[in-house]
């Protein structure tokens, strides 16, 4: 990929200095609309051989452009806080909101590079690496965002020749350290692992665009051209194009489902209600203060119909924890900071670190339930949402989350009980509102989604447990049992995991 770049593009300064104005003029113009129409992100990555001009198109970027409406987000080695989540967990944070251009200085492809180039992961396991990359970067483009990817690219003699120049002048030797000399060393290696990832990450969604960095003015303006020509068009879209989808069917002919097969008679009395609780309570504290769960963090969804105990079951457990260890986010509709981000964005920033619990009243699944069933999204953003939400699980697991996620269900008639009884009380009225009533005329709706839902995201490695919970003393029981158990067979495993977790990059 990178022959187009060693042919020795250079543009002349005079050409160079009568094309800036006009240049800038435009890309300002286009960076205000973006801004005004509050249309879509914009996501630049800025990647390549050291001393190919980084650093330096990105101030050029800041000249030409208003840097009130630009971030720029560098990465280098993960810090302790940032290991101690999945790795894509800091560039979710650093998302760009609707209408700005966030210009990431290395990116989700600086680690899996530096990795194989130092061995750390095999070939496979980088092309792994990359099919994950691909779908982060098409559920952006599908959430609306505009993702630009740039490499610099010198020849290995350009490289050596550029740092020597660095080098020698007084205004910019500061800017090359042994490091630098040091990382020239790997060249070849850099363009075998660069070359093999740029070619399975060059997708239709996010294609690269490889830019020789040996003449300045040349890699600027191929750099400025392009980001207007790409804002240009995006303004220009009537409408974000959408994928074409097959639409959802189901069929239950006997008319059994998971949700029906589900006793909701079950019940615990309330002597061994308590006697079961003071056991799994004190099961739980024990297991998050096993020193193995210092290597882990547990994440618990609850969902479940309105009414269905989620609160209740949320503080029985949080009762058995102390209460800098735990953070409980409940989850209402998104704010408009929220709206501004791809609808996973809200979640990605409450994971936890290791050692600690974070548990979720209403969840990630909200896509696929309420704005499905309510149509606050369309077809095509729920039925894509599946395979995100089973990649964000994944990439938890992977870090060493342990995710664990409930369906609370209830019968129509116990919901119609509990909300008469909601209004009784003083301190739950807050609780009832008439969207709850509303939403009971959707019943059969919800029930479909609900289903739909199980199936297609409940995995060997984060499975769905389905509450029976007409009976809150036998739901909080089950809850805590299963949250037990599922927390003592992944601590059956933390040496290896700890392990994995623990190793250290090379320097």
């Amino acid at each position: 990929m990178f022959e187009s770049a060693e042919i020795g593009h250079k543009l002349a300064k005079s050409a160079y200095r009568e094309a800036v104005p006009t240049l800038r003029a435009a890309l300002l113009a286009a960076q205000v609309d973006l801004f005004e129409k509050h249309k879509t992100p914009v996501v630049v990555l800025i990647s390549g051989q050291d001393g190919a001009g980084k650093g330096e198109t990105i101030n050029t970027l800041y000249e030409w452009m208003d840097p009130r409406f630009i971030s720029t987000l560098a990465f280098s080695q993960p810090s302790d806080e940032e290991r101690e989540r999945p790795p894509m967990w800091r560039y979710w944070r650093s998302l760009p909101p609707k209408g700005r251009v966030g210009i990431f200085a290395g990116s989700w492809y600086s680690e899996p590079i530096r990795e194989r180039i130092y061995g750390e992961i095999s070939v496979k396991e980088l092309d792994a690496r990359a099919e994950q990359i691909n779908r982060f970067e098409e559920m952006l483009v599908n959430e609306g965002a505009l993702v630009l990817k740039f490499w610099f690219h010198l020849t290995k003699d350009g490289q050596r020749q550029r740092l020597k120049a660095l080098s020698s002048d007084p205004r910019t030797a500061w800017r090359v350290t042994q490091w630098n000399w040091d990382r020239l060393k790997t060249y070849d290696q850099l363009q075998d692992v660069a070359g093999h990832l740029l070619r399975i990450t060059n997708t239709a969604a996010a294609p690269w665009v490889v830019v020789e960095g040996a003449c300045d003015r040349y890699r600027s303006m191929t750099v400025g051209q392009v980001l207007l020509k790409a804002l240009q068009n995006k303004l220009a879209e009537a409408a974000p194009p959408r994928a074409l989808m097959p639409p959802m069917v189901r069929v239950d002919l006997d008319g059994r489902n998971v949700l029906s097969e589900l006793d909701l008679t079950l019940a615990l009395a309330d002597k061994p209600y308590k006697d079961q609780l003071a056991k799994w309570q004190g099961r739980l504290s024990e297991l998050v203060r096993d020193a193995r769960f210092q290597g882990r963090s547990l994440v618990c969804a609850f969902e479940g119909a309105d009414a269905a105990g989620k609160g209740g079951a949320i503080r029985r457990i949080a009762g058995a924890l102390d209460a800098r260890q735990y953070q409980v986010t409940p989850v209402a509709a998104p704010t408009d900071e929220e709206k501004d981000q791809p609808h996973l964005w809200r979640f990605w920033r409450h994971l936890p670190r290791h050692g600690h619990v974070a548990m979720f009243d209403r969840t990630w699944y909200g896509r696929v339930l309420v704005e499905r069933v309510e149509g606050f999204c369309t077809e095509a953003d729920w039925l894509r949402a599946y395979s995100e939400i089973n990649d964000f699980e994944h990439e938890m697991i992977e870090a060493g989350v342990v995710v664990v996620k409930f369906w609370l269900q209830i019968s129509q008639a116990e919901q119609l009980k509990r909300f008469k009884e909601r209004e009784k009380i003083e301190f739950k009225r807050f609780k009832i509102t008439q969207e709850d009533w509303r939403n009971r005329e959707k019943w059969h709706d919800y029930q479909q989604a609900i289903c739909d839902m199980v199936e297609r995201t409940s995995t060997g490695e984060s499975p769905w447990t389905l509450v029976e919970a007409n009976d809150k003393n036998y739901a909080r029981v089950k809850i805590l049992r299963t949250l037990c158990q599922r927390l003592e067979a992944a601590l059956a495993q933390a040496p290896e995991v700890s392990l994995r977790l623990a190793k250290k990059p090379k320097k």
